[in-house]
């Protein structure tokens, strides 16, 4: 290879990797020309560029890139799946870890993820993690649950309170007393302002109400809820 053309490979692979947040490194020695570029073929279609070079280049490149964690992996030859913006890392693992078994040459050694270092046993992982839009699907269903978890706490005791209050009124009624003075000005819809001062005044005034001295059995019947 001409000087031109290594530095033409050396300026390419630079740049790629200092705009790539996630790749992944492998050692292909061993595997043919046709596997080669059938790997190749596959990762492309999962939105990865699958780049064989030499060691002495790619180490030039990293070191011009600052990739630390590129240049603790190039021992042997070595290639490197660099995904696109738009590349599906699970199904890139997917496709390597899927050779390494078909082959059984193909050596995976770890890699970059969203700018993170992970190793090969992560990248084994990551190939055992369901589809890109299951993943997707799942995320939104355990960001709902907490929202829902939240509003029940919410409406729980508002709920509970009416309850409480429903109960002695009626309790009230069957003794023959007076319940005007039970209902608290928070139950009324327009009285936002004063549910805060009221809610807590008037259950405490329901709960301190003696209980009729000889109640009938319909009276306990509806004391108790039935």
């Amino acid at each position: 290879m001409h000087k031109s053309e290594k530095e033409r490979v050396i300026a390419e692979l630079t740049e790629r990797l200092r705009v790539s947040q996630t790749l992944i490194v492998a050692d292909y020695r061993g595997l043919t020309v046709s596997e080669i570029d059938g790997l190749r073929g596959e990762l492309l279609a999962h939105g990865a560029r699958f780049a064989v070079v030499k060691n002495t280049l790619t180490r030039r490149a990293a070191e011009a890139a600052g990739a630390d964690a590129v240049l603790a992996l190039l021992e042997g030859p070595t290639a490197i799946a660099f995904l696109e913006s738009d590349g599906d890392p699970v199904a890139v693992a997917k496709a390597l870890s899927e050779a390494v078994k078909t082959t059984r040459i193909l050596v995976i050694r770890g890699g970059v993820l969203d700018g993170k270092t992970i190793s090969a046993e992560d990248v084994d992982n990551l190939a055992k993690l369901p589809p890109t839009d299951v993943l997707r699907a799942q995320l939104a269903g355990a960001l709902a649950a907490p929202l829902a978890t939240v509003v029940g706490l919410f409406n729980a005791p508002l709920r509970d309170l009416v309850g409480v209050l429903e109960a002695r009124i009626e309790q009230l009624k069957a003794g023959g007393e007076a319940v005007e003075a039970t209902i608290p000005p928070a139950v009324e819809p327009n009285a936002h302002e004063h549910k805060d001062d009221a809610e807590p005044e008037a259950v405490a005034e329901a709960e301190a109400e003696p209980e009729p001295e000889t109640p009938s059995d319909e009276a306990q019947e509806d004391g108790n809820g039935n």
